[in-house]
């Protein structure tokens, strides 16, 4: 035998009774919370309607505080929704929850949808130059990654993500064999896209 639910018949039991004294379906508001909404532009979408949602008033000072969202137009009972992001917030990627973002109205007592947002993260790199010998050790002081190229080597990319909005400095760590390099544009904050223009240029040691 199929389990079903306390919640589920609780569901049931509303709708029925709603059927029997002349009020039709049950109706059903598809909602739900965001957690890590800093930026605005979020816009969530089901049922061909959409709702913008935006970070939570206490975002500023409490990194935990989330924000609410619930669609103008209700569902009927045995209705099924599919919710979606239309539309990304600026420099963040949300995500909606694969266990609750589908389903039909009434099944549960309530809609109830969690969405997760996370800042946008990038890799920086860029070019070398006169790398002669082996011993190069790169290093970013926001993340701590390193990155050791060997002779020969023209471009490199540091193995550790920045986020948005971080700054980071690339340095040289160790200094290769009989070579002495230096580092331009390696200082930054970081955008909505990868850096490829830091530049690596290795001379003869005096």
């Amino acid at each position: 035998m199929k389990f079903i639910s306390m919640r589920t018949l609780l569901a049931m039991a509303l709708a029925l009774t709603l059927a029997a004294c002349g009020g039709g379906k049950a109706t059903f508001t598809v909602g739900g919370y965001v957690s890590g909404l800093v930026y605005n532009g979020l816009v969530l979408s089901t049922n061909g309607q959409t709702t913008t949602v935006a970070p939570a008033a206490t975002i500023a000072t409490d990194p935990n505080a989330t924000a609410t969202f619930s669609f103008p137009k209700q569902l009927e009972y045995g209705d099924e929704y599919d919710v979606t992001v239309a539309t990304q917030p600026a420099h963040q990627t949300c995500t909606v929850s694969t266990w609750y973002q589908h389903d039909t109205a009434g099944r549960l007592a309530s809609i109830d949808i969690p969405v997760s947002c996370t800042m946008n993260s990038f890799l920086i790199g860029g070019t070398i130059s006169g790398l002669t010998a082996d011993g190069l050790v790169l290093t970013n002081g926001s993340t701590g990654g390193t990155f050791t190229a060997a002779s020969g080597a023209t471009v490199f990319t540091m193995p550790t993500t920045v986020v948005y909005g971080t700054t980071y400095g690339v340095t040289v760590l160790t200094q290769p064999t009989g070579l002495f390099c230096s580092v331009a544009n390696g200082a930054g904050t970081m955008g909505d896209a990868s850096v490829t223009s830091i530049a690596v240029t290795c001379v003869p040691a005096s």
